[in-house]
């Protein structure tokens, strides 16, 4: 039976910091198992900046999952959507391999704080599914309180960034004004893009080849 999962966290920077520091994430002291990020695609629509990246992690697992797991590295396909008229910026994330042992499929909403001006809130669910008859609810329980257990971890590893691109300065906290963060968030953006795109695309066209 697939299991459920939401939390919501606060995050003390704006939402333009935030959006910036997304695609600044890893590493992190607390993502030392992420290997590589790609941009696979990226495009403005309708002033929406959209975006589709390919992740690789390592995912450890517990001993039991030997006989259905045979490598410790696992693609993540990420996409997401930043809407800097409404402020903001919705991420979908799903893994790509051993989807039927163990799917998770995650969305995060980050927007402004509505109670406290000058922060972020993010709403992240994940939805967790196993198809291995007679395990699934085990395996969904475990991947319940693995994802549980990391999200603490992704906060931390996000705020750490956050703090490094805005440290505190005196008057106005880690504040800039609003005109410049937008120019950086388009040029992250921007850069984030070109300089993994050409290796990315045939890394996703190799999981997908009927889609080539």
């Amino acid at each position: 039976m697939p299991r459920y999962f939401e939390v919501t966290s606060i995050f003390n920077f704006t939402w333009d910091q935030v959006a910036q520091g997304f695609w600044r994430r890893y590493p992190n002291p607390n993502s030392k198992h992420v290997l590589t990020e790609d941009t696979v695609s990226r495009e403005v629509k309708e002033g929406r900046l959209i975006s589709k990246r390919l992740i690789s992690k390592t995912n450890p697992y517990p001993k039991w999952a030997e006989r259905f797991i045979t490598t410790k590295k696992v693609f993540i396909v990420e996409e997401s959507i930043v809407d800097p008229k409404t402020k903001t910026l919705v991420t979908y994330t799903r893994n790509l391999g051993y989807v039927k042992v163990m799917s998770v499929i995650e969305k995060v909403v980050y927007t402004e704080s509505k109670d406290h001006p000058g922060k972020t809130v993010a709403v992240r669910s994940a939805w967790i599914d196993s198809q291995i008859k007679g395990f699934s609810r085990a395996i969904c329980a475990f991947g319940y309180e693995r994802f549980k257990k990391n999200c603490n971890k992704m906060v931390v590893g996000f705020n750490h960034v956050l703090l490094n691109l805005f440290p505190p300065q005196s008057g106005n906290g880690s504040l800039h004004q609003e005109a410049t963060t937008r120019s950086k968030l388009k040029d992250a953006a921007k850069n984030a893009s070109e300089h993994v795109k050409s290796k990315a695309v045939p890394i996703y066209a190799s999981l997908h080849p009927n889609k080539s």
